[in-house]
């Protein structure tokens, strides 16, 4: 894992959680590491159990520079599709960072650039770089904190589990009782050809 550094400039790693899921939100963090920040079990939150993205999220949000966390529900991503909402949800991230950086990581291939801010983005970056890794470690707790709160009040979607994710559980779930208010319209919801036992 990487430590990136241009000059003597202030990074702030970006990544999102939740952009192939049928239902919910997606949530983007920014943070900015200190120069001398280590932890051995850092890296891609998809990589990580749930009890060791907890356990890294204590130590980065008390050992960070900054971080913040950004959130585009359901409803903006039908408006504006989920590419856009986003790297929307990273605008906000970023815009709520209490030191302002000098330099953008975003994870991915694809990214608007925000105010003046020099960015580069890197396919994979957070199995690469470690303030890409802290943000997908903080973007993925927050979106599965919310998605559990959701579980309670439609619980027929499995989601303390699937997280929203296009299970055949989830998926059986919607063929069943039909989408919930917190479903993603504009996705396919359904597998036409799935078959239900």
């Amino acid at each position: 894992m990487l430590d990136l550094r241009y000059g003597n400039s202030i990074e702030a790693g970006c990544d999102e959680a939740g952009r192939g899921c049928l239902a919910g939100p997606v949530v983007a963090a920014a943070v900015i590491l200190p120069a001398n920040f280590e932890s051995e079990h850092l890296n891609d939150s998809k990589k990580l159990s749930e009890n060791k993205r907890k356990t890294l999220e204590i130590q980065i949000k008390a050992q960070s520079l900054s971080w913040a966390i950004g959130v585009v529900d359901h409803i903006e991503i039908d408006k504006i599709n989920i590419l856009n909402a986003s790297i929307k949800a990273m605008h906000k991230a970023i815009s709520d960072l209490k030191i302002a950086p000098q330099f953008l990581l975003i994870d991915g291939n694809r990214f608007h650039k925000y105010k003046n801010i020099e960015h580069c983005c890197f396919v994979k970056g957070d199995g690469k770089y470690m303030s890409i890794a802290a943000a997908s470690i903080l973007a993925k707790t927050h979106r599965d904190a919310l998605m559990k709160q959701m579980h309670e009040r439609h619980p027929d979607y499995g989601w303390d589990r699937n997280k929203g994710y296009p299970t055949i559980e989830h998926r059986k779930a919607i063929v069943q009782i039909g989408p919930s208010p917190f479903h993603r319209k504009s996705f396919k919801l359904t597998d036409p050809q799935m078959k239900l036992f």
